[in-house]
């Protein structure tokens, strides 16, 4: 799963349906601020809380960029992570270094007593988060280079 390469798409279900000759295979489009843009949910996708998609649920779902896309439209992605979200909250997939900064230095974060660290099961994991593939839920960064966070949840990707 952790890749360096995960891009956020956030916005709301549109659609689900599954594709055709597959039962294992999903077909989720999302609306987002650029039109609809097509998941495709397989086993290997990873979904927060193991929640039930539905439409009218509003989403970040992540898709590898290195990976090949088809050109057409709307654009169809592998869904790598799909998490509920909060429309006041961010939320970020990526490496973290020892210093809890971003693989692509665009988040550090600052752990405190308050944020929930869990694993991808939903356990409490006691360790520190650093040197970890992580799902980041945060609302506001200071406007250092790179920004500052105290999230609200980490999700540790063992």
């Amino acid at each position: 799963m952790p890749t360096s390469n995960l891009v956020p798409i956030n916005g709301t279900i549109q659609s689900i349906s599954p594709l055709e000759n597959d039962c294992c295979h999903q077909m989720v489009s999302i609306r987002d601020r650029s039109g609809i843009n097509n998941f495709i949910v397989g086993p290997d996708t990873y979904i927060v809380g193991e929640m039930r998609l539905r439409p009218g649920m509003i989403v970040t779902a992540f898709y590898d960029a290195s990976l090949p896309i088809p050109l057409i439209y709307p654009p169809q992605y592998q869904a790598v992570i799909i998490t509920r979200r909060n429309p006041r909250e961010s939320i970020y997939a990526g490496f973290f270094d020892e210093n809890l900064t971003a693989e692509d230095h665009v988040l550090r974060l600052n752990i405190s007593s308050s944020t929930e660290v869990v694993t991808s099961n939903g356990q409490q994991y006691p360790c520190s988060p650093a040197g970890q593939f992580l799902i980041v839920y945060y609302t506001t960064t200071t406007r250092s280079i790179p920004p500052q966070t105290t999230p609200r949840r980490v999700i540790v990707m063992c």
